[in-house]
Formats: structure tokens, sequence, C-alpha cells
């Protein structure tokens, strides 16, 4: 990781990053494009810690007004700066398909998010669009004042949430908030459980399909073997892999995927 402290920001060099790619492709929702003076920036959130952060060159960000401190501890981790992304993509490149869609999007970093701020988010996705899961999730926040916590929802009814206008979603809230709360779902040691385990420990909360579950797994627990398929998922599978999915890149499905999905959607766009 290449960077350096320059006022009251850092600086990044990093080849295998694109903010539109990785803030814009569906994997959180409470980031937004600005304008600036520069390629691009974002503001956002990651639970109650906010950022803005500017592509101000080609592969060169700046974390605005962001301590090394900070920056270290919190936001390397949660664009998952850790991990070498080159070789991630060396390894996908034995597969043509998985090589072209690198090549395509190699931009596209995974965000380690927190585990309940992901299953609020993607319960909310269900059968929605970005606009408006965003703007539930903004009207929840404007009403707590912050990212509510599981105890802030704490005997919340589908009522109580009418100002969210989630439709059926708002049941699903109210059930999450109470397994979490009672214990009955416990987040930290579904995140270390075997796989399957987690996958059917996730699905007792009403309206946590199979989909939700592995988004939850990938995005909020960092479980990278989770692989969500959807419409366009599907397609890649019936269309490219037939036979089933590579097996060498299985431990890192959920990062392939996350190639996949952009490449489908966006290659005659």
């Amino acid at each position: 990781m290449d960077y350096y402290v320059k006022n009251n920001d850092i600086i990044l060099h990093e080849k295998d990053f694109d903010l539109d790619e990785t803030l814009d492709c569906g994997q959180a929702f409470r980031w937004k494009r600005i304008e600036s003076g520069y390629r691009c920036t974002y503001e956002g959130n990651f639970l109650n810690d906010s950022l803005k952060i500017s592509e101000i060159s080609e592969k060169t960000f700046v974390f605005h007004n962001v301590s090394e401190e900070d920056f270290l501890n919190k936001w390397a981790d949660y664009f998952d700066l850790y991990t070498d992304y080159s070789e991630l993509k060396r390894q996908f490149s034995e597969d043509k398909t998985l090589s072209e869609a690198c090549a395509f999007a190699g931009g596209i970093r995974l965000l380690k998010q927190n585990s309940w701020e992901c299953l609020i988010s993607f319960i909310i996705s269900q059968n929605n669009n970005i606009p408006r899961i965003k703007g539930i999730i903004e009207r929840l926040c404007q009403n707590y004042s912050r990212f509510p916590s599981a105890e802030d929802m704490a005997g919340i009814t589908a009522d109580d949430l009418s100002y969210l206008r989630s439709g059926f979603r708002g049941k699903y809230l109210s059930h999450a908030a109470e397994c979490v709360n009672t214990g009955e779902v416990n987040l930290a040691e579904i995140a270390a459980a075997p796989i399957d385990e987690a996958r059917a420990a996730l699905r007792k909360i009403k309206g946590v399909g199979p989909k939700v579950a592995e988004c939850v797994l990938l995005f909020g627990m960092y479980r990278k073997e989770a692989f969500p398929v959807d419409v366009w998922i599907k397609r890649v599978l019936e269309e490219y892999y037939p036979d089933g999915f590579p097996e060498f890149a299985k431990d890192n499905a959920g990062i392939a995927q996350q190639y996949l999905f952009h490449y489908i959607r966006n290659k005659n766009a």
C-alpha cells in the first residue's frame, strides 16, 4: 500500500482501485458522487463514520481530512487495501471469462462493511432499485441521527417504520432487530461459522433468502467464498459456466462475482 500524509489528507497510489466501479456497483448504498474539481469525488458513510474521497489523477486518491491512524485502522480495511488485488486478478486470469471481466472493470474492490449495517441494507434492497434503497436508508439514519444499532431498534414494529416507506420490508427490518437483540441471531458467531451453518443461521431472519444471506456473508462478514446470485450472475453461470464455477477460484468466488457482475451488466452498454 503506497500512501503518504499531506497536510490533513492521505494521498494513496493504488492501481487496482476505481471509485465509480467500487462505490456505485450495488455492494453499499451510503455513497454519493458529488461535483468537485477532481476526476470524481464521493461522500459517504461506514456506520457513523463519514468520508470524502476523490480520485485526483490516474490511480491517485485523496482521503480528505483523515488522520493517518484512522486511515490505517479504519478506511484501509474498509476498502480492503491490505489485499493484493493484482495477485487475485492474476489468479483469475487462468479463466478466459474472468480474465476479460477483470480487464473490463479492474478497479473493483470488496468493501468490508459492518455486518449489522449490511444486513439492514440488503433486507431493504429486496425487489428494489438503488435510488430507492438509498432513500430508505437515508430516512432511517435521519430518524436516529445516525445509522441505528440493533439496540436502537429494539421493540420497533413495522408500523413504527412506516416513515421509511419501505413497504413489506418494514416487518423484515423489525424481525431482524428482534432476532439480533434477543440473541437468536448472533452476527459475530455467524461470521466465524462454517459457511453452510452461517447461511442457515442468517436465513432464520424473515425476509432473508439465499441472495440476501450471501450478500451479508460477502459484504458484511468478508466471507470471500460467498457467491450472491441474481439474474445477471445466473446468466453468467448459464452462458459461461454450464459445468460449474472454476474450482481454483472458489475460495475468492465472491470477489470474482463482483468482476463478473459488472462485466455482464455493462459490457454492451
